[in-house]
């Protein structure tokens, strides 16, 4: 069967991806696969330093719960119209989405994120692994206008700039 598989965090980024991939997998017959990827404290390297199972397995049920969140926050009470699998998977994001997908006849979908530059300066940019590793097609999906707008008045109120209320008529 064919699959659709697309990157979660929670973020109104990913959402908007979530969003672009049931409709993709209603148009292809694909089954969807909704991946959220985590890792333990500290990253690999922390939890080889003795964290212990207990921990990894509170990071774990942690992951799945908020997989169920966005799931719930995306779909609520209406069913996708897709096969849905819902995968936690520990690891980096881009690398677990790209142990993923498999099959050439994949479509593997993940959100561009943030545009700030001090944001692609201190996270690697999911998608440009993704683009660069995946053995097939990419969608990468941008961020919806309102949420650059959301972004806009965050920084206007981190900033204390004043709005002008002409700003805000049409």
């Amino acid at each position: 069967m064919r699959r659709v598989v697309v990157g979660v965090t929670g973020r109104p980024g990913s959402l908007t991806a979530l969003h672009r991939a049931a409709a993709e997998a209603r148009l292809r017959g694909a089954e969807l696969r909704v991946v959220l990827a985590w890792q333990a404290p500290g990253g690999e390297l922390g939890s080889r330093n003795g964290l212990e199972p207990s921990a990894l397995a509170e990071c774990r049920d942690a992951a799945v719960e908020r997989l169920r969140e966005v799931l719930d926050t995306v779909f609520g009470v209406v069913e996708p119209d897709v096969a849905l699998v819902g995968l936690t998977v520990r690891g980096t994001p881009g690398a677990a989405l790209v142990d993923t997908v498999r099959d050439p006849d994949d479509l593997l979908v993940v959100g561009t994120g943030s545009r700030a530059v001090w944001r692609r300066l201190v996270r690697p940019s999911v998608a440009r692994y993704c683009l660069t590793h995946a053995a097939c097609p990419v969608l990468a999906v941008p961020p919806s206008p309102l949420q650059v707008e959301l972004e806009s008045v965050h920084r206007r109120n981190a900033w204390r700039i004043p709005l002008d209320p002409r700003e805000l008529a049409p």
